[in-house]
């Protein structure tokens, strides 16, 4: 009897985690609670990279079967994607077929939705296959290299989003502990994969 009275004691007085909870409707369409996009960087070129754009991703181990649409890096803010299970694609970064980072980016979770096209990035381990699949109608495959968190504030940027010698996929999404006075995540997870060439 007095085991349980302390386990009661004990349960009683244990946190329990707080759910995020929207405190008004937003705008129809919605775009995510107008949350800033995954990072701020420097100026890049407006212009489309070259190689083919990509239509679609899937990924089996975190439950991605998703379209993709074009977003841009706009005076240094990369471009939010505007709902819950669509992936956005920087077009002025990389493209399929070409040398170079493609950069993709997608929400975990999303206001009124609950958990989102992305929620499953953090737990993909190295080895993971994900399949692109582009405009040409060619699934470009890749092999995750490595998942990785990174501050929001400090991220190391030419790293993740810059340019690569190899064919490479970077996806991006939020992480870490939620912000509630400021609505936002204080860190971003980032995904890296290597295209398998046959």
């Amino acid at each position: 009897m007095a085991g349980g009275g302390r386990a009661q004691e004990d349960e009683a007085t244990t946190p329990s985690p707080v759910p995020i909870v929207s405190t008004r409707l937003g705008e129809l369409p919605t775009t995510g609670g107008r949350r800033p996009g995954p990072f701020d960087l420097a100026p890049v070129a407006a212009v489309r990279a070259p190689g083919v754009a990509p239509r679609s991703i899937q990924i089996e181990a975190a439950a991605v079967d998703a379209g993709i649409e074009t977003l841009r890096v706009v005076d240094g803010s990369m471009q939010d994607p505007t709902g819950p299970w669509v992936v956005g694609w920087y077009e002025n970064l990389g493209s399929l077929g070409a040398e170079g980072n493609v950069v993709m980016a997608g929400h975990i979770d999303y206001w009124n939705v609950g958990p989102s096209v992305f929620y499953g990035l953090a737990g993909l381990a190295p080895g993971t296959r994900v399949a692109v699949t582009g405009e040409d109608d060619q699934v470009y495959e890749y092999e995750v290299e490595w998942v990785r968190q990174y501050s929001a504030e400090t991220a190391p940027l030419d790293e993740i989003v810059g340019p690569t010698t190899t064919d490479s996929l970077t996806l991006i999404t939020c992480g870490g502990t939620f912000d509630y006075t400021n609505a936002q995540y204080l860190e971003r997870t980032v995904v890296r994969a290597n295209r398998i060439v046959a």
